[in-house]
């Protein structure tokens, strides 16, 4: 099992004829993932040749999704165009939309997540982030596939390097499911969803959560956990030495007073039973402990 994607996934690619649609094509299809199609307004009816396999090319995504039975769409499209790709998406009743692209503004992500809300049918994960991957399994967006392997741990991040640190340092174990969810201001998919959805899942067994400063999303995670999750949880926080009052990196890391501080999201988590690491390493060791490895 694992959470959001699987064997079965059949991804579309929004961008795909552009130079990173093309790339990061490349690399899903390398790892198996069941790329088939992709979605470029005005160029449908082309095709894209990747190593060998001929891709189509839609003008939407509904059009993508009639012909090839796609219930996955990754968002390579620049900024300035990106509302509308995920707007497209989201009419069309995709289920699953991973957004990649990094620097939309703040307005166009939140009416886009607002309206997937309205309309009901559609989670997004991201935008900025670098997708989701079950290993062995599918790749959507533009996480490494050959930095670990198919196993038993869950991991949600709002950090892309992060992740793949995390899946490195535990690459011996391995996750059913690795999923960046994107650290700007408004994000579809929380750690609270992960969260859930791992807890559900049979096959995941333990989880890593990775926040960082800003925002209270950790906090939040922390009091779902202590209701709801009965798997272990062990965490890490990237921040501890960030000045206070400065932005860090993503967009909604910045912090506030003592909100949003590396040590109040490490104080909660850890008054919900959360193991909480000061270094990826260490957070990696705290669930080997736990695994007995």
């Amino acid at each position: 099992m694992s959470i959001f994607i699987n064997s079965a996934s059949k991804i579309i690619v929004q961008g795909m004829t552009g130079s990173e649609g093309t790339k990061h094509t490349r690399r899903m299809l390398a790892s198996g993932s069941k790329v088939v199609g992709g979605v470029t307004p005005g160029k449908g009816g082309q095709s894209v040749d990747i190593d060998g396999t001929s891709l189509p090319v839609f003008n939407t995504v509904a059009e993508a999704m009639t012909a090839t039975g796609a219930n996955v769409s990754v968002v390579f499209v620049p900024p300035k165009f990106a509302k509308a790709a995920v707007i497209d998406a989201i009419d069309a009743k995709m289920p699953l939309v991973v957004v990649i692209t990094e620097g939309i503004p703040v307005h166009d992500s939140a009416f886009f997540y607002a309206y997937s809300l309205q309309k009901g049918t559609t989670q997004i994960i991201g935008p900025n982030c670098p997708g989701l991957i079950s290993p062995e399994q599918s790749n959507v967006g533009i996480i490494p596939a050959d930095i670990t392997k198919r196993g038993p741990i869950g991991l949600v991040s709002k950090s892309g390097t992060l992740t793949y640190q995390m899946m490195y340092e535990l690459r011996d174990i391995g996750f059913s499911t690795a999923v960046g969810i994107g650290g700007d201001p408004v994000i579809g998919t929380t750690h609270i969803d992960c969260l859930r959805a791992f807890q559900d899942d049979p096959d995941t067994t333990a989880i890593v959560m990775i926040g960082e400063i800003g925002g209270d999303a950790e906090e939040r995670a922390a009091a779902f956990i202590a209701e709801y999750v009965t798997k272990p949880v062990v965490g890490y926080v990237a921040g501890f030495t960030a000045p206070e009052g400065k932005t860090m990196g993503h967009a909604g890391a910045i912090v506030s007073g003592s909100s949003g501080t590396a040590q109040a999201k490490k104080d909660a988590l850890e008054a919900a039973g959360v193991k909480v690491g000061q270094t990826p390493s260490e957070t990696a060791q705290l669930m080997r402990d736990i695994l007995g490895r």
